[in-house]
């Protein structure tokens, strides 16, 4: 009787699993790298303020096969005023890589009041950088210059997967 209650309860919890198939094939495969820095590790220097200032190249491995467009966010968190946005880029073609010093999509507002890459730049201390990708459903009906709230915004329902890559730097 133990065991077939037991067995009972087992088939339940295995086909009663609320995964979708193509949740477990396409969802949470992502994944975010660059040849330039390991996650959790320092960027270097050409990739910042203090130096040529451009975005560095970055790998995407993972996305979805049916997703639409790609988008990009990277922030400090760790910026004494709050979190700093660096760069925001979407309606980015399904690529396995972004270039290095390249415009991969089109451009929001960073917290420098540019629409471009703005590196690496801590008034003091060692800061983390947040390089942050999504895979979407859709390609975003937005003006050029948005900020990174209203990006976040339009992707809300639309975001299929996503990966995030770490980056550290301290002014030298």
């Amino acid at each position: 009787m133990k065991k077939s209650i037991f067995i009972l309860l087992i088939s339940v919890f295995l086909f009663s699993n609320p995964c979708k198939a193509d949740e477990t094939e396409g969802g949470m495969g992502m994944k975010l790298t660059s040849p330039e820095f390991e996650n959790n590790s320092v960027i270097p220097g050409k990739f910042t303020c203090q130096g040529e200032d451009v975005n560095p190249a970055l790998l995407i491995e993972g996305v979805p096969e049916n997703a639409k467009t790609l988008a990009l966010i990277v922030d400090d968190p760790d910026a004494p005023m709050g979190t700093w946005i660096h760069w925001v880029v979407y309606n980015i073609p399904i690529i396995s890589r972004i270039e290095e010093d390249s415009i991969p999509g089109k451009q929001g507002t960073n917290d420098f009041g540019r629409n471009d890459y703005g590196g690496p730049c801590p008034p003091s201390g060692t800061h983390r950088y947040f390089f942050k990708i999504y895979a979407l459903d859709t390609e975003l009906d937005l003006k050029e210059g948005i900020h990174k709230r209203d990006l976040e915004n339009a992707m809300e329902g639309h975001i299929m997967d996503k990966a995030e890559l770490i980056g550290l730097y301290k002014k030298k």
